[in-house]
């Protein structure tokens, strides 16, 4: 039974990669830049519907750019999860651009790709960003760099930050938690960690207990001309405590 509803969500959720494909390739190039935006986040939410997952937003998104958000990173769902809640723009590393389908819909969707082993690359990115920050732009990064469980958060990289420095621009801490729907307790359900490949961590959490994804926004802090290590400090923790609230 739960194989058949795994098989079942997975033919579905592939239905809603082949529609926004579609939607990328016919309809944005008739849309502004808003309508754009609109209809990332009405798939992005729908999407989650379909592969059973909940969305809860606790505090407030910036209402506009230009800001950077900050957030903690566990899953591929990362990404609709944050597109749900608020449209963004996000800064992920350059091999996602590659994966069949995904890199497409990635692309079209405005993120930016970096090559993290270089640094020529990264301060390009960081530049760019700063760019687009300017144009009031609301991006966001994961200064994880990776995936973690969930449970523990990993030190913070502040390379990106500096992007919100030069710019002069608010970032705003963001915490995502993933609980077990029933229980209302941390699940490592939807983690995609390690020596875990995508479609078994797909597997996972399609076959399993339904899960809700909590994304909870901090006050969005200043750059000041802030020292931008200091600065990943203070947002880790600012994350931390979002996450255990």
């Amino acid at each position: 039974m739960r194989s058949l509803r795994a098989s079942w969500k997975l033919a579905r959720a592939l239905g809603m990669v082949l529609s926004g494909l579609m939607t990328l390739a016919f309809v944005f190039p008739r849309l502004s830049a808003g309508e754009r935006e609109a209809r990332v986040q009405a798939w992005a939410e729908r999407t989650l519907q379909v592969l059973g997952v909940g969305l809860e937003v606790r505090g407030v998104p910036a209402a506009q750019g230009p800001v950077l958000l900050v957030a903690n990173h566990i899953s591929w769902l990362d990404i609709l999860v944050l597109h749900a809640a608020r449209y963004c723009r996000f800064v992920s590393k350059a091999d996602v651009r590659r994966w069949p389908l995904i890199g497409r819909l990635a692309e079209g969707a405005g993120t930016l790709f970096i090559e993290r082993e270089s640094r020529r690359d990264a301060l390009r990115v960081v530049h760019h960003m700063a760019e687009r920050l300017r144009a009031g732009d609301v991006l966001a990064v994961f200064p994880e760099g990776t995936t973690s469980n969930g449970i523990a958060l990993l030190p913070f990289h502040a390379n990106l930050l500096q992007a919100a420095i030069s710019a002069d621009v608010p970032a705003q801490p963001v915490a995502l938690v993933f609980l077990d729907a029933a229980s209302r307790q941390p699940t490592t359900r939807a983690c995609y960690i390690g020596d875990d490949s995508l479609v078994g961590s797909l597997w996972r959490t399609l076959g399993g207990a339904p899960i809700v994804a909590v994304v909870h926004f901090g006050q969005p802090e200043a750059a000041q001309a802030r020292d931008r290590r200091l600065w990943a400090e203070h947002l880790r923790e600012r994350v931390d405590e979002l996450r255990r609230i």
